[in-house]
């Protein structure tokens, strides 16, 4: 019986799901990071991966013939040549390579998905310059009798090496932490690779990217890009030795932690799309056409024949878990009239900027009026980003999108039956919750076939 393994790292922890060649669920596990700072640590990322191995049964754990792993688009980090993170990663939402926008926009093609203040390429410049600027101030100092070492993976902070010191890789968390399975460095997917400036059209770096590699000395060596779904490698011995994988399991190129979440969903005809309530608002519409649009944080990625089409805002469910608790939110939307709109016009951020449908980083977040009944409070913040949603749709669809015809719901805010009918009122199109609610289920299907 062939089995296959997804493995999805989001924000608030990590989840697998073993499935049979039918598709069938055959075992899940989970691992919660409980501290801010879990989530921005390394080992404390290999500690969930190696957990959530831990926790399926040995006798499935054998039988396993292939695994594949998501992560957090743009979370990336730099490793030295043996693996080991040198500086603490940068998340998917830091927004620090806004002072390195002037650079960015002057080497890449007008609007281009990369031209971001989030994007994998804008942190990778902005690593350069810190780097730039550590080596400048380097051969100013006198210079020192005792030898520091390198921060570790155990250890990982804000110091970068000079270019003279070694060689260094940058890397996706999906790269990282597979390459823990598969002992290959340097490895990634064209879904991950999407925002460092990869072309997905024609699967190559581009001339634009590769002319700015000549001229910084100390940008680190860039991952070679496979399409999602490819065999990398065997898990190494060691891996194979200390969880009883099989001889022959094969490690397969990942993607991102919303692909992931799109491909557990069912959908799969133009015109079908997904929206994932989880910490952030994300939007995938599946399109005949591929559309792009920087300025309003609109990419797309290859699927198949197909492009899969979408942006995410910093809306969603952790502006909810600021404000009430997993319970409240069930109590209090069981009070809220989905049927009857809200007249507050909120944009629910947890600090100022957006990257979609407003592609701004100084955008305010706007939560006032605030009302002192709770129950008037959260259908406000539902209603207003359910607004946001349907107002994302509408712009790919004004873009040149296949229309839209219906939306699955994935992650923790699909359970809300009252957000989804909100939901419904402002698409006009039908809304129900994924075929699978985890997003390691596509991971999954992932590594059972290849998109």
């Amino acid at each position: 019986m062939m089995i296959s393994l997804g493995i999805d790292f989001g924000t608030s922890g990590a989840r697998a799901v073993a499935i049979d060649a039918t598709g069938e669920t055959l075992a899940e596990a989970k691992h919660i990071f409980t501290g801010a700072e879990l989530a921005t640590a390394p080992a404390q990322w290999q500690t969930g991966l190696f957990c959530l191995l831990e926790q399926l049964p040995l006798e499935l754990r054998q039988k396993i013939e292939a695994i594949a792993i998501d992560g957090t688009s743009s979370t990336v980090l730099l490793c030295d040549a043996t693996g080991n993170p040198i500086v603490a990663p940068l998340l998917y939402n830091d927004d620090r390579g806004i002072a390195v926008m002037e650079e960015l926009r002057a080497i890449a093609p007008p609007h281009h998905v990369a031209i971001g203040a989030t994007s994998s390429l804008a942190k990778l410049l902005w690593w350069q310059k810190k780097a730039e600027g550590a080596e400048e101030a380097e051969e100013e100092k006198p210079r020192a009798t005792n030898h520091q070492p390198l921060a570790t993976s155990h250890s990982p902070d804000s110091r970068l090496p000079t270019p003279s010191q070694e060689e260094i890789y940058f890397l996706h968390q999906a790269d990282w932490l597979s390459f823990l399975l598969h002992g290959q460095l340097g490895v990634s997917d064209y879904h991950n690779a999407l925002k460092l400036g990869y072309d997905v059209e024609q699967l190559c770096y581009p001339d634009w990217l590769l002319k700015l590699l000549l001229k910084l000395p100390a940008l680190p060596n860039l991952p070679q890009i496979l399409a999602p779904g490819t065999p990398v490698g065997e898990v190494t011995a060691e891996v194979r030795s200390r969880f009883g994988l099989p001889q022959g399991c094969v490690v397969r190129a990942g993607t991102t932690d919303s692909i992931a979440a799109f491909l557990a969903s069912g959908a799969n005809s133009p015109g079908e799309a997904v929206t994932s309530l989880g910490s952030t608002l994300v939007l995938k519409l599946l399109s005949q056409t591929r559309v792009e649009d920087a300025q309003s944080g609109i990419y797309s990625h290859r699927l198949g024949d197909l492009w899969l089409t979408g942006g995410a805002s910093n809306t969603g469910g952790a502006v909810l878990r600021h404000f009430f608790t997993d319970a409240e939110l069930e109590t209090l939307s069981g009070q809220i009239d989905p049927d009857r709109e809200s007249l507050l016009d909120y944009y629910p951020l947890l600090k100022a900027g957006d990257r979609f449908p407003i592609n701004d980083p100084h955008l305010p977040p706007r939560l006032e009026p605030r009302p002192e009944n709770p129950v008037e409070f959260l259908h406000g913040l539902l209603e207003s980003m359910a607004r946001i949603e349907a107002r994302g749709y509408q712009l790919l669809q004004q873009l040149g999108a296949t229309p839209l015809r219906c939306v699955y719901t994935a992650g923790g805010g699909a359970k809300n039956a009252v957000w989804s009918q909100i939901r419904a009122r402002h698409l006009g199109v039908p809304v129900a919750q994924s075929a699978h609610a985890e997003a390691a289920y596509g991971t999954a299907l992932l590594a059972q076939i290849s998109c």
